[in-house]
């Protein structure tokens, strides 16, 4: 290799590096000054504990992964996530499905974005999609985010968004988030929106290419970026943040700990000028097994986080509660726990159709496909695992609180429950 061809590879690198630095750097220097919006009123709700389970995905012999959900102006609460033969194919779509608290049940899955239609609203080549993450606008439009690649890996991400006026029966054209101005990739999106008290909204993201961090956008009322914040300084390996509003002025984000030092626990920051400043990150009391979590404030003050309750693997997954507003955590409920499990093939079949049962009444009777899913996607030439990740919790306004989360690669599995079956576990926890 030539002198000359070697000296113009180094410099095209260094241009790439010195993009790359400035896309790191902040929008914006100076905070937009900003109150929380207040969160609505809750109603009480019943007083009978109400406690239920079942599959708010029904395609099989799939990938499905990374669930979210809204409550609709008609108290229904619709569901997203992606789903293919495996995570990052060509195959992989965006579904969403309805679910109706009056019946109970959830309806026929949608297709809501591919790949192909997607590169065609964008007018450039779409690898990959996935993380679809949805919230409503100050004037009732549904926004979906979701992540999209066009080279390499999950690094080189950027966010595509999707508005719908009739709570997602119809998707709008896509359109790609510009987060920054060099190169705009690697900015991933997981948490839920959360809002400004003149409507416009937050957007929590991350960055992890070449460093690991949290951001958080500032969109107006139109989805456009106001200002983009930096949360934690590179290097934090902080993925995923959740936002949670306490109130007007304060916030605590919880996030996802991607680094290598003990101990493994979701890292925390706060604020009490509504997000002008932040702390710096610190070790929370919450195990992190390197996998995203999910929090709310209840209405009381109390916030609940639903997430894999250890420092190694996402074989188990439990409902924590705070008291304190998140500095100590009383693990309330087991939702999954096969914590360090690992069955031979048969018994592991098992263990998945006793789950699968336990899971939903209509796959009691007809558990097989359930069971070769997971097979198909968690029984590998090493053996057979667990995975019970990526929870996302909303409270309706009902007061009652819906989690979904990915069952073992193969479905998303969710569970419906109301305050006062929340209150018999916190009594039970004393």
């Amino acid at each position: 290799m030539s002198c000359g061809l070697m000296q113009n590879r180094f410099l095209v690198y260094c241009f790439i590096l010195v993009c790359f630095g400035f896309g790191f750097y902040k929008i914006s220097e100076h905070r937009i000054p900003q109150v929380f919006q207040a969160r609505p009123a809750i109603a009480a709700g019943a007083n009978e504990p109400l406690f239920q389970s079942r599959f708010a995905s029904s395609a099989q012999h799939i990938q499905t992964h990374a669930s979210s959900l809204i409550e609709l102006k008609d108290g229904r609460i619709r569901a997203f996530w992606f789903a293919g033969s495996r995570e990052g194919a060509k195959d992989v779509e965006i579904r969403s499905t309805v679910f109706d608290p009056a019946s109970g049940q959830w309806g026929a899955e949608q297709t809501v974005a591919t790949c192909e239609d997607t590169q065609q609203s964008l007018l450039r080549y779409v690898s990959k999609l996935g993380n679809p993450v949805v919230g409503r606008a100050a004037d009732g439009v549904l926004w979906l985010y979701y992540v999209t690649v066009s080279m390499g890996g999950w690094a080189g991400s950027s966010i595509t968004a999707m508005t719908s006026t009739d709570d997602g029966a119809t998707w709008s054209q896509a359109r790609r988030l510009i987060t920054s101005p060099f190169l705009n990739i690697s900015t991933l999106v997981k948490g839920a929106p959360f809002f400004y008290a003149d409507g416009t909204m937050g957007l929590p993201v991350y960055h992890e290419f070449i460093s690991k961090f949290g951001e958080l956008l500032h969109l107006d009322k139109a989805g456009k970026i106001l200002d983009k914040q930096r949360l934690t300084a590179g290097g934090s390996s902080a993925l995923q943040p959740v936002v949670l509003v306490k109130n007007s002025n304060d916030a605590l984000v919880l996030m996802r700990y991607s680094g290598k030092d003990a101990p493994h626990r979701a890292l925390s920051i706060t604020t009490s000028d509504a997000g002008q400043h932040w702390t710096s990150p610190v070790k929370s009391a919450l195990p992190n097994p390197d996998a995203a979590l999910s929090a709310l404030v209840l209405p009381d003050g109390k916030i609940m986080a639903a997430l894999n309750h250890q420092e190694q693997g996402r074989d188990a997954l439990s409902l924590a509660v705070s008291a304190d507003g998140g500095n100590n955590w009383k693990n309330i409920y087991q939702l999954e726990d096969q914590h360090n499990q690992t069955p031979d093939e048969a018994n592991y079949l098992k263990v998945v159709e006793a789950l699968a049962k336990s899971t939903d009444a209509k796959t009691a009777s007809a558990p097989a496909e359930y069971v070769e899913s997971a097979k198909r996607q968690k029984c590998l030439d090493h053996g057979c695992s667990f995975e019970f990740s990526y929870p996302y919790l909303i409270q309706a306004q009902s007061g009652e609180i819906h989690l979904v989360y990915t069952w073992n690669r193969s479905f998303i599995k969710h569970v419906r429950f109301n305050q006062a079956w929340l209150d018999q576990q916190l009594k039970e926890a004393k």
